[in-house]
């Protein structure tokens, strides 16, 4: 998509100044991944870009000869959590016909293309379609299952579990279950303890099931699209407050066959201090907290774990045999947690490489306050990252000292 963009701005034939008629356009502009017609057989002004209305204000306002710069134009080019999650939804749906959606909060403007045979809006009955989606599973289908929740899915954990996760090794491999269950997962904000709880560290425990969490727009749509076309089950855990985040997207991204490889991190940062490992919003945390620690002259390597189940420990192992010093953060309750995995596979495999004790940073051990002052406490902030980092770091005093 980005190269259509350059191809309009610099052919002449869409000035910046024209790029006004198209706000209109873009903000109705609500489905992904949509193909568009060759630009010399189209007029600009019938051209729908892809793009936040807001970066296209940018744009407008920004000199012809900034933009044609490609440079430039890549920190334009950006698309929400939201519309990486339905463009991957989108495109997978119209590459194969065995793709459904069933659930609640049934993704925008799907319904409308495909039809109700193949997106089903459920009642509030999630033992009942997550069992039908098994099912379907089972005779071949590829279902995805949306929750409006991740707390929710507590009503549909024997399907999750007892039928998804083990019949590939209870039937010796004879049985395949190609499902996707997907929703909001962790702390949102003023919903409570019923509906903020993360359950990466629960599903991640079970043999059988895939785990994957997304942080930007380049991990949802190519892990989704991942989860979809793969023949294990799979529990896919977004992020409510990371939906209408927008993040810069490359052609790579865009295209429709790209995917991410399921069990690969990624290092968002490069560091030589110490290691931070994150998952979901709490990505965002630590890179803001790696920006931080290097005006303190701390260089942070931070990894964007995406996948909970496989973990890859490869990488965590090889950054801290690099750095010498690990902080896990997650938002989940820190007894059994995902970082506490972490700490046994470091322990395990790098022991004789840590300079300084595994910090972890965790939501606090209990439920969900509703208050929302109680609730901040209750969930990582940045400025506890920093404070992890300086004292792995040992550029501050050790928390026992301060008690």
């Amino acid at each position: 998509m980005s190269s259509l963009v350059r191809q309009i701005l610099r052919s002449g034939r869409l000035p910046v100044s024209g790029l006004a008629p198209l706000q209109q356009a873009a903000r109705a502009y609500s489905s992904a991944g949509k193909e568009f017609a060759a630009l010399n057989s189209m007029h600009a002004s019938t051209v729908v870009i892809w793009l936040d209305p807001s970066v296209l204000n940018s744009l407008a306002s920004t000199p012809q000869s900034k933009i044609s710069s490609d440079d430039s134009l890549s920190q334009f080019l950006q698309i929400t959590v939201r519309e990486a999650l339905n463009s991957a939804l989108d495109e997978e749906m119209a590459a194969d016909p065995r793709v459904f959606l069933m659930g609640e909060e049934i993704s925008k403007g799907l319904l409308d293309k495909y039809g109700p045979e193949r997106v089903i809006d459920t009642p509030i009955t999630e033992a009942g379609f997550a069992g039908i989606g098994v099912g379907a599973a089972y005779k071949g289908l590829r279902p995805i299952i949306e929750f409006m929740t991740f707390n929710f899915s507590m009503q549909a954990i024997d399907h999750i579990i007892n039928s998804a996760a083990k019949s590939n090794y209870m039937s010796a491999g004879q049985i395949s279950v190609p499902i996707v269950f997907r929703g909001p997962n962790g702390a949102a904000a003023g919903v409570g303890a019923q509906h903020s709880q993360c359950y990466a560290a629960w599903y991640a425990a079970c043999p059988g099931l895939k785990v994957l969490c997304p942080y930007s727009s380049e991990d949802a749509r190519g892990l989704l699209k991942a989860a979809i076309r793969d023949p294990d089950p799979v529990v896919f855990l977004e992020n409510e407050l990371l939906y209408g985040l927008s993040f810069p997207v490359s052609d790579e991204v865009l295209d429709s066959n790209f995917t991410v490889p399921i069990g690969k991190a990624k290092v968002e940062r490069q560091g030589k201090d110490v290691t931070i490992t994150a998952f979901s919003k709490m990505v965002g945390f630590a890179l803001e907290a790696a920006e931080i620690l290097a005006k303190e002259g701390i260089s942070a390597e931070v990894i964007n774990l995406r996948s909970i189940r496989p973990l890859d420990r490869a990488t965590i192992n090889e950054s801290v045999r690099k750095t010498n010093r690990l902080v896990t953060v997650e938002e989940g309750f820190p007894q059994h947690g995902v970082g506490a995995e972490i700490c046994a596979s470091v322990v395990e495999d790098s022991f004789g490489y840590l300079d300084a004790p595994v910090e972890r940073i965790a939501g606090a051990d209990v439920p969900m306050p509703y208050a929302a002052n109680l609730e901040r406490m209750a969930v990582p902030q940045v400025e506890d990252i920093v404070r992890a980092a300086k004292r792995a770091c040992y550029r501050s005093v050790p928390m026992a000292a301060t008690a």
